[in-house]
Formats: C-alpha cells, sequence, structure tokens
C-alpha cells in the first residue's frame, strides 16, 4: 500500500526531468483562455468600427491561426516548446529518445518533430473549432427549418448532427485516458497529440536555461568585409526577434491580466460585481399612440406581426409584447429589434410563455 501511495504521489508531483500533472494541464489552459479574450476584444472592435474593423469578426479564426503559427513556430525553433510550455519552463523532447535526450532547447526539435509539433498546435484546435460552429449552425437551422422529403444530403446531413455529439464526447475522454495513464507513469505523454507529434514533456534543465539566455543574447557584429546582403539580413534578424522577445513579453503580461479577469468574472464574484457595477431598472416601454393604433391588433389574442390567433406565445423581454413564436424568431433574427417599439433585442430576449391549460 505505500509502494501504491509512493507512487501515486511521484506521478503527481513530477519527478526529475518529468512535469507534474497539474504542470501539463495548467500549461494546457493558458493557450485556450487567450483565444476567447482575443475573439472578445475583436469583436468589440467590429462593433465600435464595422466598416474598418469587421473584417477581424469575420476572419477571426484564419487571422488568430496565422498570428498563433507565428508565435509558436518562434518558440518551437528557440525553445523546442510552445509558449504556453514555455511559460511553465517546459520543452519538447522527441519519443525516440537518443540523442534527443540531451539535446540543448535552444537547438528547437529535429525537423520531423517540429513539424508534427505545429500541425497538432496550429491545424487541430482550428478545425476542431470550426467542426464545433458547423454543428452549432447546423442544429439551430435544423430546429426552426421546414423539413423537406429525404435526400441523399439530407441522410448525410441527419448523420453529421446525430454523430459529432458522440464524436466530440470521444475525442474528450480520449484526452481524460492519457491524463490518467500519465498520473500513475503508464505513459510518457499527457496528451495523444503529444504522442502524434513524437514528442514528450520535460523540465528545462539549468543548461536549456543557460543555452536559451545565450541565444536570445547573442549579437553577431558585422565585420567590415560583409556584404551589404549580409548586413540587412543580419539587421532584419535581429528586428525580427526584438519584435517576437517584446511580443512575448506583451503576452506573457496579458496572460496573467486574463488570468485575473477570469478569477474577477468568476461565479463567486459575481455578486460582488452586480453591486458595484448594477444599473437602475430601467423604465417601462413608451406606448406610441400613432405607431401602436396601426400596427397592433384589436384582439390581445392575436399577433402583431402576422395579424393571426398567436401560436407558441412568446414575449420579446424588451418590451413585453407577445407574438408568435416563429414571427418573433425571424424578426429579431433578421432585424435586432422589437417589431413595435423598436428597441434592440436579441435572440436571448425571447421567452416562450405556457398557459395553465398546456
Amino acid at each position: 500500500m505505500a509502494e501504491r501511495g509512493a507512487h501515486l504521489t511521484a506521478g503527481l508531483s513530477g519527478s526529475a526531468g518529468r512535469p507534474s500533472i497539474f504542470e501539463v494541464v495548467a500549461q494546457d489552459t493558458l493557450m485556450s483562455a487567450v483565444r476567447p479574450a482575443a475573439q472578445h476584444a475583436c469583436k468589440v472592435l467590429a462593433e465600435s468600427n464595422p466598416a474598418r474593423y469587421g473584417f477581424l469578426w469575420r476572419w477571426f479564426d484564419e487571422i488568430y491561426a496565422l498570428l498563433d503559427l507565428l508565435l509558436q513556430r518562434h518558440y518551437l525553433s528557440r525553445t523546442s516548446a510552445s509558449f504556453s510550455e514555455n511559460f511553465y519552463s517546459l520543452k519538447r523532447i522527441p519519443l525516440d529518445g537518443g540523442s534527443g535526450l540531451w539535446r540543448l532547447a535552444s537547438h528547437g526539435l529535429p525537423r520531423t518533430q517540429h513539424w508534427r509539433s505545429l500541425l497538432v498546435i496550429i491545424a487541430v484546435p482550428y478545425v476542431k473549432v470550426k467542426l464545433d460552429r458547423l454543428f452549432a449552425r447546423l442544429r439551430e437551422e435544423d430546429d426552426y427549418a421546414i423539413h423537406l422529403p429525404e435526400s441523399s444530403w439530407k441522410r448525410l446531413y441527419k448523420a453529421f448532427l446525430a454523430a459529432y455529439p458522440f464524436v466530440n464526447m470521444g475525442w474528450e475522454g480520449w484526452f481524460l485516458i492519457y491524463r490518467l495513464l500519465y498520473i500513475f507513469g503508464r505513459t510518457q505523454s499527457h496528451s495523444p497529440l503529444l504522442r502524434a507529434a513524437g514528442v514528450r514533456l520535460g523540465n528545462l534543465t539549468p543548461a536549456d536555461l543557460q543555452g536559451i539566455e545565450q541565444s536570445s543574447s547573442s549579437v553577431s557584429v558585422p565585420s567590415s568585409s560583409e556584404s551589404v546582403v549580409g548586413k540587412l539580413t543580419s539587421f532584419l534578424g535581429k528586428a525580427v526577434g526584438g519584435v517576437a522577445m517584446s511580443l512575448s513579453t506583451g503576452v506573457s503580461v496579458g496572460v496573467f491580466f486574463l488570468q485575473f479577469l477570469e478569477w474577477w468574472y468568476s461565479s463567486e464574484n459575481q455578486e460582488t460585481i452586480k453591486s458595484l457595477s448594477s444599473l437602475p431598472t430601467p423604465p417601462p416601454p413608451v406606448h406610441f399612440d400613432r405607431l401602436t393604433d396601426k400596427t397592433l391588433p384589436r384582439l390581445k389574442t392575436m399577433c402583431p406581426l402576422c395579424n393571426k390567433i398567436r401560436t407558441n406565445d412568446t414575449a420579446l423581454a424588451t418590451s413585453g409584447y407577445v407574438f408568435c413564436y416563429r414571427c418573433a424568431y425571424s424578426y429579431v433574427k433578421r432585424h435586432q429589434r422589437c417589431p413595435v417599439t423598436g428597441y434592440p433585442s436579441e435572440l436571448q430576449h425571447l421567452v416562450k410563455l405556457y398557459s395553465p391549460e398546456a
């Protein structure tokens, strides 16, 4: 029993050259917190000036993937680790062993492991985000679409909607199994993506830190006989290195700021936030007599949009008026406002009403 407990403690706290489960999970969580923050910043910019910054929101996934590619390629070449791994003083070690075990992090990964690592860091999350978004869009359309007779495309469409939740559950379960195996020392990699890249994570050694510091601070002094092209290449290399170093420092500071925001907006602090930032209750909606006489039906059971008896009564929370669910959903989705008062509205403001008889 004591041996089993000691083995579990070693798996949790990490051994020489082997990171603990807490370190590897923390570095996985680090980059997952950066993407939503960057997406929210792009959304704010796009809403403030759609003509100038609208492309940031439309092409966010592609722009983020390109910037992430440049950042991760720089870190993999200089430190043999991604940005988040280097942040926690980790490095990637080839699984084939041999000279890779003693390879300094400043020398970078072998060519095969380098490109495999870029593929699993950039391409796999990009495809996963696209599939999640496609599934959400198709499921929303399927809920409110008119079902036509079956066709080969329709069967494939339904098969994707039915199978994707199970595929996603299997994907997440695969990662969970690898983490459990890593805790008990049954595998060298805590993630199947690392195994696919042919690497595992290890702690940086003093020699690695010294090599990284020397490579980042080394400055080549051009000789008088060096050509203009060589001097220009050297200058551009120094400039790119300086920009990358400034970017990494800025991202590091930004990560701490993002973690602070995540803590601040956590569920434990919601009551404090509400007390500090709550606004007074808005007044009831203003009824425009001239507009109301033209648009509202005389019978209270009729929908103001289709002028028929309401079906699936749904209230719009921003104004309080009641419509048919299909009428209100279509109008608000297209115009983002209340059909009667013109108040700005979103789909989440629709509230389904249920009568006692139902």
